[in-house]
């Protein structure tokens, strides 16, 4: 292929994030993430990437009290411009917030995009416990929706108390830890996350507003219709059917999920225009999503919108 490629769920960390959690947290991944320079940009090349768009990577500033999330979150953020600075071809950014003192967040994003030029903002799951559906968050999404910049909702392990009741049981404590994370319980999380924030009338108020979830929709495509047909507008009293929202107000990436029948279910439901390229480095291959995007049984021209187009006119880019 020579068509360019855009990847969206692209991690780093800086410095400081590394210390507060420490490099068990990060899979022992702290160097590459931390790398923003020649061996990243050497190992896009040798994959074929011409533009990843970074987020700082999970645990993000979502775990911690307000006045260290400000400290992270313009310090992860600074990290980020420089490097975009160096490299203006290479990367593009999604801001980091402090999601704990949405008003504070709400001037960090201005911040980045009106300053630095990024192209919206990642939210790594819940705020300990606290979800975007609650209105004391709303000020985040009513200056995403006014900057025209979207959301990426990246996946978090669930509260402790769900852990507990739902992935802890008659298997060992790293069967837990896999089946509450990457095996399952990160998707549901995220799925749930979404639901939530369509069914509090959020896109209602925003009707703009924009969100990105990775790993082909995180179970929600292969629901869609289930619950399009149980919660009926007469029940949510919401102003359009949920199947609406889900395509109209949210962006899908693959995120290291190179499945072609997944794939598929997702274009079914909610059609190319909807669906952008991850390979999530660098926890994914960029090699292997590179080449799961080469053979999607698609026509030349959704491949193109899947590659860059979509992405490029989502993120202005």
């Amino acid at each position: 292929m020579t068509m360019r490629i855009i990847t969206l769920e692209e991690h780093f960390a800086s410095p400081d994030i590394i210390d507060r959690f420490g490099r068990q947290s990060f899979h022992n991944k702290d160097e590459q993430l931390c790398d923003l320079n020649e061996r990243r940009i050497a190992e896009m090349d040798a994959a074929g990437i011409d533009l990843q768009v970074l987020s700082l990577t999970s645990p993000g500033t979502e775990a911690l009290a307000a006045d260290e999330a400000v400290k992270i979150a313009t310090s992860a953020n600074d990290f980020l411009a420089a490097a975009i600075e160096r490299h203006p071809s290479r990367f593009a950014g999604f801001a980091t917030l402090p999601t704990a003192a949405p008003e504070l967040a709400v001037a960090e994003l201005e911040r980045m995009v009106c300053q630095h030029g990024f192209r919206g903002a990642v939210i790594n799951g819940h705020i300990q416990g606290r979800y975007l559906d609650d209105e004391f968050f709303w000020p985040i999404m009513e200056r995403a929706e006014a900057l025209q910049v979207p959301l990426y909702l990246h996946p978090a392990p669930p509260p402790q108390p769900v852990i507990d009741a739902y992935y802890t049981g008659n298997f060992s404590a790293e069967v837990t830890r896999r089946l509450s994370t990457a095996g399952w319980g990160w998707h549901i999380e995220t799925a749930v996350h979404i639901l939530r924030l369509i069914l509090s009338g959020v896109f209602d108020r925003y009707p703009k507003l924009q969100f990105i979830i990775g790993h082909m929709g995180e179970a929600l495509p292969f629901m869609l219709p289930r619950i399009d047909l149980v919660m009926q507008p007469e029940l949510t009293k919401l102003q359009r059917p949920v199947a609406a929202y889900l395509r109209e107000n949210i962006h899908y990436t693959f995120s290291g999920f190179n499945f072609t029948a997944a794939f598929l279910n997702l274009l079914l439901e909610v059609g190319v225009d909807r669906i952008m390229f991850s390979a999530d480095y660098p926890y994914g291959s960029m090699e292997r999503g590179r080449a799961f995007l080469a053979q999607l049984p698609v026509s030349s021209a959704d491949r193109e919108k899947i590659a860059h187009g979509n992405a490029e006119r989502l993120l202005h880019l």
